[in-house]
């Protein structure tokens, strides 16, 4: 009778043990960290907003894009256009340059140089240069400077807004992922990290999801900033350096 007793209190705890392992190894599956899960279990402000963050970060790598390619444009344009047009104006041939200047269209420096050379070239070659030609040319490099300006900024301001805002969206997303997570604590009645683990997973995914968006769009931003500076620097100098040469040709 000892020896039976025994037995069934070992089988009882095999039996116990065997089932607890199988809770252990099932557990996992029902709270699956995989993001299709997650998004299977949110709900419709957090998927909302995870659906806003993917389009801020598809606009954002459209804007990347297309300014790295203007100002590689720009760049390449302008290294080239510099010494040709210096000659063209050297040997004091106003048509020569402007012709120069149209061939090479997207470079910052040839838009900004071909509005003074043809506000100079409208007053006519007959007589001296005047002072008042001087002028107008000056204030025709200046209004293109500025339009220059802003097509280099163009879509900045949006790539700025999507880096300060994308956190504070993705993580507006966690703040009513958690409270849907206690939520359901409170309705099932159920205390314990594991009863809001799997609510609190999904909350965070899109605070996460804020950041990826937020950070290359600040970084981007910054270093496109630098760039238009680097730009509008060499436009003053290349300016100031044209009107030079408007007045070394009055004094001839």
């Amino acid at each position: 009778m000892i020896l039976a007793h025994i037995a069934n209190a070992a089988s009882a705890h095999v039996v116990s043990h065997f089932s607890f392992s199988l809770a252990l190894f099932q557990e996992p599956a029902a709270n699956s960290f995989s993001l299709v899960d997650m998004w299977g279990h949110m709900s419709w402000i957090p998927k909302g907003i995870v659906i806003l963050l993917f389009i801020m970060s598809i606009w954002s790598l459209a804007v990347i894009i297309d300014r790295a390619l203007y100002f590689s444009a720009a760049r390449s344009q302008s290294r080239e256009f510099a010494p040709k047009v210096a000659g063209a104006l050297k040997n004091g041939n106003l048509d020569e340059a402007i012709k120069i200047a149209d061939r090479t269209k997207k470079s910052h420096l040839a838009e900004v140089v071909t509005s003074g050379l043809q506000e100079f070239r409208s007053f006519g070659s007959g007589g001296g240069v005047t002072g008042e030609q001087i002028e107008s040319s000056k204030r025709a490099l200046e209004r293109s400077e500025a339009i220059v300006h802003s097509k280099l900024k163009r879509g900045l301001g949006g790539l700025a807004t999507i880096g300060s805002t994308a956190p504070f969206i993705g993580l507006l997303g966690t703040v009513i992922g958690i409270l849907n997570a206690f939520q359901q604590i409170a309705t099932s009645k159920t205390s314990g990290i594991g009863a809001v683990a799997g609510g609190i997973s999904e909350a965070l995914v899109t605070t996460a999801f804020g950041l990826v968006v937020a950070i290359p769009a600040v970084m981007c931003f910054n270093y496109f900033t630098n760039k238009v500076e680097a730009f509008d620097v060499e436009m003053d100098n290349s300016s100031s350096e044209l009107v030079d040469y408007f007045i070394k040709q009055s004094h001839l």
